[in-house]
């Protein structure tokens, strides 16, 4: 296993650079009014939706990985407007809890404006709360409609109003969280076997991807706690032990099970542990130590190159992606009771990210790829992940100044 020491941190690791800069970004992204651009918002084009010969599959992917990989912003030319994200407000809110609870004021105020914003976002038609994208999009199985209700931008918006609940006890908060949990449970819980039961990524088809499945666990695994109902807590650890008979025997997760599904990239590596150790918790058992164990080995030796970059793929560096960045923060900051490794890699990967992909106007660029870096400042993917990694780095500051001058 590689060490990680606070050598590679540098002086932009330092407490009050890292708050400085989790004010900028907050300040940026309410001046922006929450809302932006998304890597795959390219079906929102209103040229695209004006021309009939590119409403099919292939256009459809062609287009949204075209726009998506430009490094000029095509997306003004294209007609596309900025949105806000119904995952991006859940994020928002998330950070400004848990900024606000390491005392920086600025982030206390919109709590409540961001938790009706949300709560505004809803899925339209449907007998539970739940929330969807703000883009039509093209999977390479299935196409899914604009607002079509998913399980990740329902968790999240379900912990947000969870973490707003626990600072601001607003019973409307809870009640909607509960509905999150009810539409995961009746609309989403898949059993096919005794050993094979997972919750579905959408409300079509049954594809078994692992970060989609124990996020609904982990969710159902925390409202139980909260209200004390337990009739949530057997269908997720169904779950979750379907996941983890999937773990490959080096400790790596695919992203699904599908055939066109088999990668193993870092982002979705760290929601899976992340994941695994909330169900831990929330449901007080230890059976999946041995899980997680391998899973952090492997997460640590395979997806960080030794200046603290995070690495896309186990096998594959390029794109360094913002996303994967955040991600890497908050896991190794809910693992930092692991040892110096997982302290000392996170002090390098938040040198390297402040060193390479924040911009002083007060935002992080997207993507660094092999000659060029991609710096659309993305709301969703870029500013609301990266404010709550900060929120997170800032609320267990363990290693911020150590070793410095």
């Amino acid at each position: 296993m590689r060490k990680w020491t606070s050598e590679l941190a540098g002086a932009a690791n330092s407490s009050a650079v890292v708050k400085s800069v989790a004010i900028k970004l907050l300040d940026y992204c309410r001046k922006n009014n929450w809302a932006g651009y998304d890597p795959y918002d390219a079906l929102n084009s209103r040229i695209v939706q004006a021309i009939p010969l590119l409403h099919n599959k292939p256009a459809r992917l062609v287009l949204t990985q075209g726009v998506k990989r430009s490094p000029i912003n095509l997306r003004p030319v294209l007609f596309i407007p900025k949105t806000a994200s119904s995952k991006g407000i859940a994020l928002f809110l998330s950070s400004l809890v848990g900024l606000s609870k390491s005392g920086i004021a600025e982030a206390t105020e919109p709590i409540p404006l961001l938790a009706n914003k949300l709560l505004s976002l809803r899925s339209p038609n449907t007998s539970h709360s739940c929330w969807g994208y703000s883009f039509d999009w093209q999977q390479r199985s299935r196409f899914v409609p604009k607002d079509s209700p998913n399980i990740i931008c329902s968790t999240f918006a379900g912990n947000a109003l969870l973490d707003a609940y626990e600072t601001t006890p607003e019973s409307r908060w809870l009640r909607e969280a509960q509905s999150v949990a009810e539409f995961i449970l009746d609309s989403l819980f898949f059993r096919e076997s005794d050993s094979k039961s997972f919750f579905r990524y959408t409300l079509v088809g049954t594809e078994q991807i692992h970060n989609a499945n124990l996020l609904g666990a982990a969710y159902l695994c925390r409202i139980a706690s909260v209200l004390g109902e337990t009739k949530y807590l057997g269908p997720s650890l169904e779950a979750a032990r379907f996941s983890v008979s999937k773990q490959h025997g080096d400790g790596a997760w695919d992203y699904g099970e599908d055939p066109s599904q088999r990668w193993i990239d870092n982002f979705h590596t760290g929601f899976d542990l992340v994941a695994l150790r909330a169900i831990q918790s929330y449901a007080q058992t230890q059976e999946f130590d041995q899980a997680i164990h391998r899973g952090f080995l492997f997460y640590l030796d395979h997806f960080f190159r030794r200046d603290g970059a995070p690495r896309y793929y186990h096998d594959q560096t390029y794109p360094i992606d913002i996303h994967s960045i955040a991600q890497s923060l908050i896991t190794l900051t809910e693992f930092a009771d692991l040892g110096k490794d997982s302290v000392g890699l996170r002090s390098a990967v938040l040198s390297w990210a402040l060193g390479n992909m924040w911009d002083k106007r007060g935002f992080f660029y997207y993507q660094k790829r092999r000659g060029f870096t991609i710096r659309t400042p993305f709301m969703r993917w870029s500013q609301a992940w990266m404010l709550l990694a900060l929120a997170r780095v800032i609320g267990k500051p363990a290693d911020l100044d150590e070793g410095l001058p």
